[in-house]
């Protein structure tokens, strides 16, 4: 098998699989009919609801990031992962039939989307972590590359297949889609089978937060990695609301052309996470890399006069958003204790999406006050002003020496230039 796909080559992680990928198209449908129902029906085109949206959505990551943890380094993940993926199925298909209905007012969206993120809050690193369970450490880095290639195979197909659904058939058939699509993936856990798993060894007794919380302290490598995904997650990674805006009130577009949008970014995201599936290991310089180019292509965006040429900068920055994305979720989880896998990736997800409560409200105040390109060039100057931070902190405070080789191909080396105990992600 390729290398690239070489995950699939384990049954239980490709029943899996199959599963995921209809369920992430189902998602992407109904965030965008989310979006637009929030946008086009509920308010007129208010940036601000759509940011409180968004925030709802991921304040929970924020609020239930150590007690998720703790769950899911405690119970079995597969038994969780029905539990949550049943909730998502119950609250997409209630915001359906709210909408079905004629009944649905702002409210209900605010409600329906924090229960969807005390969900996520639990499910997420759920999936995260069963991924390891599914496969070995030598499959493990290719498995998490494969599952961002899913989520954003999904972000290329629903997108665009919600713009025509919603265009044709109205927002509550595509929102019905979503909900369906979750029972792809509670069949695919049901069909698994359990004696091939590998389950990660249990967190037993008191104090299991806190113990997560002094890993994560102790370990600089996994902080410095934490640190870079916050600024991304928190001012970079904001495109469900900045792509709305750019599609309703600066190029005037309807729900296909903005559901467009979404799929041709996910042709850049696509291709990064199967470039990463092909690495056998994630390497630090990789992803200091990704992010200067997802700070120059935010710029290209957030300056782009017409619509075409928004959409063609929406590739690049797609794959440096999602390279860098890859490449740290990666460096987290190889170099984890299994023991603490769960809270350490709980706490990697609320610093990487609860930033999101804050940032999106503010975001969607800025559309509305300075206007929807600032939108995204405040995830410029953040993601830029981060790369300047980490540069100046390793030459200053761990003496390394970065080169950058020109010959045949570019590479970026980042060595220490005398030796510092660190921790051997950080020298890579």
């Amino acid at each position: 098998m390729s290398p690239t796909f070489h995950s699939l080559s384990i049954p239980n992680y490709r029943i899996y699989a199959s599963g995921a990928i209809v369920s992430n198209v189902g998602t992407w449908m109904g965030r965008v009919a989310q979006d637009w129902l929030v946008l086009t029906v509920l308010t007129d085109h208010s940036s601000s609801a759509l940011g409180i949206v968004t925030g709802l959505q991921f304040l929970p990551f924020l609020l239930l990031a150590p007690f998720a943890g703790m769950l899911v380094d405690r119970f079995p993940k597969r038994r969780l992962l029905f539990l949550t993926q049943s909730a998502l199925l119950l609250t997409a298909l209630a915001l359906a039939m709210l909408t079905a209905t004629g009944v649905v007012q702002l409210w209900h969206v605010y409600a329906l989307a924090f229960l969807q993120g005390v969900a996520t809050a639990v499910d997420n690193p759920a999936r995260q972590t069963f991924v390891s369970e599914m496969v070995d450490t030598e499959h493990l880095p290719n498995a998490v590359a494969l599952n961002s290639a899913s989520f954003n195979l999904g972000r290329l197909i629903g997108p665009a297949v919600a713009g025509l659904v919603i265009a044709w058939f109205g927002l509550a058939p595509a929102l019905f889609a979503n909900a369906a699509t979750f029972v792809f993936v509670l069949v695919a856990l049901l069909r698994m089978n359990a004696s091939l798993l590998t389950p990660a060894p249990r967190a037993r007794g008191k104090g299991q937060i806190r113990q997560g919380l002094r890993y994560v302290k102790g370990r600089p490598d996994i902080i410095l990695v934490m640190m870079l995904v916050f600024v991304l997650g928190t001012f970079g990674m904001n495109f469900q609301l900045t792509m709305a805006l750019m599609a309703t009130k600066v190029f005037d577009k309807g729900p296909g052309e903005y559901g467009l949008l979404g799929s041709i970014m996910a042709v850049g995201s696509l291709t990064a996470a199967l470039l990463s599936a092909r690495r056998a290991r994630p390497r630090l310089r990789v992803l200091l890399v990704a992010l200067a180019g997802f700070t120059v292509s935010t710029a290209l965006l957030a300056t782009a006069p017409n619509y075409v040429l928004f959409a063609l900068f929406l590739v690049p920055t797609g794959l440096s958003a999602l390279t860098a994305l890859t490449t740290a979720n990666a460096m987290v989880q190889v170099s984890v204790d299994p023991v603490m896998r769960g809270r350490v990736m709980a706490l990697y997800m609320a610093i990487f999406m609860g930033g999101t409560p804050v940032g999106a409200p503010v975001i969607g105040w800025i559309g509305d006050v300075w206007g929807p390109r600032w939108t995204i060039a405040i995830g410029t100057v953040a993601v830029g002003l981060s790369l300047v931070a980490v540069a100046v902190w390793f030459t200053r405070r761990q003496n390394v020496a970065v080169t950058i080789q020109t010959q045949r191909r570019p590479r970026l080396h980042i060595q220490l230039a005398s030796p510092v105990p660190t921790s051997p992600e950080v020298t890579k």
